[in-house]
């Protein structure tokens, strides 16, 4: 079960996230906040898996408020919901931590499918985008980052787009297998998301 928390103040834009979400046997919203005030209050975010943000709220922003999440929820996977996906806010939410986002005109089937391939470790976001963030991140490699070939192996599943179940089916190993060698990816590269990971370790991808 994905427990979602939402972090939107549109009223019927929660609402009918809800209901779209709750008819997955899947994934139960298990919080709804009008802010990243209220959010930071309660206890919800500490027992969720995922939550949807968005990025223009009142007060403190998305862009902020993922910096947070992220420093006192570090395993909680954050999406956020933008309006535009050629916005230099979407950039630096990602910057900032967020593992992907979606466009609020996402469809119903759309929405549940981008949360499932964020949960299993995916970073849903256009080309444009993570364009962007591989440039701002890439560099070249040091001699002290030294990655196995399984290591490597998985960097690049992530740059394709592969969610842990995936990456576990190609390479032979348990999806726990899998989440241990990315913590160490993450490590090593000093990432804090599989965007940033794939970013700083392109140069160590082969074609």
């Amino acid at each position: 079960m994905i427990k979602i928390s939402i972090i939107e103040d549109n009223k019927y834009m929660r609402e009918g996230w809800q209901a779209v979400l709750d008819l997955d046997s899947n994934i139960c919203v298990i919080a709804m906040f009008e802010s990243c005030e209220d959010a930071f209050k309660s206890d919800d975010l500490a027992k969720t898996d995922l939550i949807l943000l968005d990025i223009q709220l009142p007060g403190i922003s998305g862009i902020e408020g993922v910096k947070t999440i992220k420093q006192r929820y570090p395993d909680v996977v954050v999406l956020m919901v933008t309006m535009h996906d050629d916005n230099e806010r979407v950039f630096e939410a990602l910057r900032n931590g967020a593992d992907g986002y979606l466009l609020k005109k996402v469809t119903p089937a759309e929405l549940v499918e981008a949360i499932k391939i964020a949960n299993e470790g995916g970073s849903p976001m256009t080309p444009n985008i993570a364009r962007k963030v591989i440039q701002s991140f890439q560099k070249t490699p040091q001699n002290d980052v030294d990655l196995t070939a399984v290591e490597k192996l998985i960097l690049k599943g992530l740059a394709n787009g592969l969610s842990y179940k995936a990456l576990a089916e190609e390479i032979h190993l348990s999806i726990d297998g899998v989440r241990y060698h990315i913590r160490n990816i993450y490590r090593k590269l000093e990432a804090k998301n599989s965007s940033e990971a794939v970013a700083k370790g392109i140069d160590y991808i082969d074609p």
